[in-house]
């Protein structure tokens, strides 16, 4: 099992960009698919993307689709979320989730897939 620690949320305003960070620990990143969600106030869990083990599948929310970017590093045992263009309504805790992938293609777009969760980092988005 990995731990995950997300950082790179602050606050920003309207049309900036920020990029958080994932860091997993453990040698089996690679053996991972992970994911990006969000939650707002008053919100649900929303996905936001997901990249398979080897980074070939890279699913967005509709969302994001076109302002966010996810990618891996598996050497650095780290996922990215590159957000830009961002709006009030992307104000939310983001979370970092993995799940142990048999298949190097797969991705995963449903919250309770995952196996392990980060604990959260806070992204507001000034008008």
């Amino acid at each position: 099992q990995v731990l995950l620690v997300e950082s790179g949320g602050g606050l920003v305003q309207a049309g900036g960009s920020l990029r958080l960070s994932c860091a997993a620990s453990g040698r089996t990143f690679s053996s991972y698919a992970m994911g990006w969600f969000r939650q707002g106030p008053g919100k649900e869990r929303e996905f936001v993307a997901a990249i398979s083990r080897g980074g070939g599948s890279t699913p967005y929310g509709d969302s994001v689709q076109g302002r966010f970017t996810i990618s891996r590093d598996n050497a650095k045992n780290t996922v990215y979320l590159q957000m830009v263009s961002l709006k009030p309504e992307d104000t939310a805790v983001y979370y970092c989730a993995a799940k142990w992938a048999d298949r190097g293609y797969t991705s995963y777009v449903r919250a309770f897939e995952y196996d392990t969760w980060g604990q959260g980092t806070q992204v507001t988005v000034s008008s």
